[in-house]
Parts: structure tokens; sequence; C-alpha cells
């Protein structure tokens, strides 16, 4: 949360029927959580302002795209270009994620690829930002867990009870 306020247990219970269940109406999320529609609307809106509930994005598997290459990128940047690099990594369109790192690397960029060649590119336009002074690129074998928030939820609701 932006504000530095934790969430309490209303909050977190409707975060965690959120995660269940992505599509429930504010009147479902209500009755599941056991609060007024009105009272679910208003923490709704709340989560959203303070940055608890992120923008709502079905979550599309590259590959279907013609993407079926995952890897991730490090750099090492330029510490007075972070902004500018930043910028620049937002700009092509197969990087999906940028995480600014502390220790050797400043950088972990997430990207995906269509094939090896097209991820010699991508590293390639990558390493050609003016700020990126090295880069090392690991393909992504298989995915043992993919990205997931539920089992989290689920242990700070109960630790909260």
């Amino acid at each position: 949360m932006r504000n530095g306020k934790r969430a309490d247990t209303i909050d977190l219970r409707i975060m965690l029927e959120l995660s269940k269940h992505p599509r429930a109406t504010t009147v479902a999320i209500a009755n599941e959580v056991g609060i007024a529609r009105n009272t679910a609307q208003a923490r709704l809106g709340q989560l959203e302002r303070n940055g608890s509930l992120t923008a709502f994005e079905r979550r599309i598997n590259p590959e279907s795209l013609g993407y079926p290459l995952t890897a991730f990128i490090t750099a090492q940047v330029v510490q007075r270009q972070l902004d500018d690099v930043a910028q620049a990594l937002a700009a092509i369109p197969e990087v999906l994620e940028v995480h600014g790192l502390s220790g050797s690397v400043d950088l972990l960029i997430h990207v995906v690829a269509a094939d090896a060649g097209d991820l010699y590119r991508i590293a390639g336009r990558v390493l050609a930002i003016p700020g990126v002074e090295r880069s090392t690129t690991a393909l992504v074998m298989r995915e043992l867990v993919g990205y997931r928030i539920t089992p989290l939820l689920s242990k700070v609701v109960s630790d909260s009870v």
C-alpha cells in the first residue's frame, strides 16, 4: 500500500475473494465476505486508490501470440540514466516486466520472443539502449511455479484472525 497502512482483515478477505474469483461482482464479494454492498464498493475503491489493487488485466499466455520463448535479461546500467533506460525498455513490446535490483546487477528484465533469433534481436536492442553497460540473457527452460498471490493472501488472512 502506497500510504504505508496495512490492510485490515476485511480488506484482506476482499482481496482473497478477488484472487479466487477475479470477475466477481461487488455484490458477490460483499456476500462472500459478509459485508454490505456499499461497504464492499467503498473498500474496493479505497484499495484501488491506495495501490493495493492494480489495473485489472487478464494474464494472456504469450505463446498464444506467437512468443513461446521466455527469458530474463539482467543489465548493469549507468545509475544516473536509470529512468531513461527504464523508459526505453518500456518502449519494447516484448519486455513484459522490469525490476530494479540491489546487488551486482541493476535490472531484471522479463522478455518473450518468437524464437532464438528474435531473442537475439531483443537482447541486442536492450544492450543498445544508452546507459546499458552490460547484459546477460538467461532462457527459461520451463516454468516451475507461475505467478500466484492466493497462497500468500490465504496465509495473511489466517494469520490476521
